[in-house]
């Protein structure tokens, strides 16, 4: 069976009004990019989508991905619909504090009932992440693909953090004594008699543990991702944590490979998975009435924010062929269901390709907000969920 989620940078502005620079600066472009957000997640929401998920980046002055809180704009939209899900893809938590992101998503989880879904990234781009990472850890951003020091060290406090936010999402009250976080510090004094009556974690007037709360509505917690994976490193990890990594798009010998390693690694962790379950996959997802019109969309979204945003930063390494080292052109791309755009019947075909190398796929769609026109991207939301996914039931 097939899965749909909406996937958002989400960006400001259309191509042209990007181009005119500093899209990103613009109130205007903001609140109608709000505007088109909340008609869009709405009709996903009626329409059956699993899910809806925001990226976090900061400082995108471009117009490219204003995206600075996910947990918001989840409430934003959790707040303005009834049954889909809210998350992120993902929190970057080399850059973040943990303790805060537990507690935010927890709230988010109850402010929803229960909807609340949490993505965390290891964060690429050193403008910001070297900004708002440089507190707590020293770290920097880094590109897909590079395993040095510097990836070395972001995993590291990566994977750190994660630790600390399943403590406080599991444990009444704990502690923990890491690289980067002492929780809590040594000698924190606390004599209230309030806690010694009704609280816990001091002992001698110092505190030993801390209780975060609210824990999660959804027990043990909200399900777990992690964008957009394409190392077998990455892949092991998720398979041991129980965490679904969501694929950018790559060529389907590496696809392959990553999915054989989840079967392996998780059966390994003790909870054993067929091959394609538990992996979501990231396309690009544009319908609508002719092939030509799908593709001139396209061109001014996802290829012109491809070429111009996300290829600088290394994504596209994983699509080329390792013997030549080409990229697949356009028709490739379609062709082989590594982008949905084209009629109905063009994007069953393209997703009929999709499935013989990754069955029961999770798609993330990507939506471009403010990209394509408001009503042409609904029109698009709809056609996937009622003409094309239907085909696949």
């Amino acid at each position: 069976m097939i899965r749909a989620s909406m996937f958002y940078l989400p960006s400001v502005g259309t191509r042209a009004e990007v181009e005119r620079g500093m899209a990103g600066a613009s109130n205007e472009l903001y609140q109608r990019m709000l505007s088109d957000l909340r008609d869009q997640t709405q009709l996903g929401d009626q329409l059956g989508y699993e899910s809806v998920a925001f990226t976090e980046h900061h400082f995108h002055i471009e117009g490219f991905e204003l995206s600075n809180n996910p947990v918001l704009l989840d409430a934003f939209v959790g707040l303005q619909t009834k049954r889909i899900k809210v998350g992120q893809l993902g929190i970057v938590l080399p850059a973040s504090n943990p303790i805060r992101v537990a507690e935010d998503i927890a709230m988010l989880d109850h402010m929803t009932g229960g909807r609340a879904v949490a993505g965390f990234a290891r964060g690429y781009q050193r403008r910001w992440v070297d900004v708002m990472g440089q507190q707590n850890y020293g770290v920097h951003g880094v590109k897909p693909g590079e395993h040095d020091e510097v990836d070395r060290v972001n995993r590291e406090a990566f994977e750190e953090s994660f630790k600390i936010i399943k403590l406080a999402w599991t444990k009444e009250t704990f502690s923990y004594q890491g690289k980067y976080w002492k929780i809590p510090p040594e000698q924190t004094p606390w004599t209230l008699e309030a806690t010694r009556q009704w609280g816990k974690g001091v002992e001698n007037g110092i505190v030993r543990e801390i209780g975060v709360v609210p824990k999660p509505l959804q027990k043990p917690y909200p399900a777990l991702f992690q964008p957009f994976a394409s190392s077998e490193r990455t892949i092991r990890w998720c398979a041991r944590e129980n965490v679904t990594p969501v694929l950018p798009q790559m060529r389907e010998d590496l696809q392959r490979q990553l999915f054989d390693i989840m079967v392996e690694e998780s059966a390994a962790a003790g909870h054993p998975l067929k091959f394609g379950e538990q992996m979501g996959l990231l396309r690009d997802v544009i319908i609508a009435d002719s092939d030509a019109e799908a593709r001139r969309l396209w061109n001014d979204s996802g290829a012109f924010i491809g070429a111009s945003w996300f290829a600088p930063f290394g994504f596209a390494e994983v699509l080329k062929d390792p013997k030549t080292g080409e990229a697949p052109d356009t028709d490739s791309l379609f062709k082989r269901g590594l982008a949905l755009v084209g009629t109905v019947d063009t994007v069953s075909r393209q997703l009929e390709a999709l499935i013989k190398h990754a069955p029961n796929p999770h798609i993330f769609a990507w939506m471009y907000v403010s990209a394509v026109p408001n009503a042409t991207m609904m029109r698009s939301i709809e056609l996937f969920a009622t003409k094309v996914m239907p085909r696949f039931a």
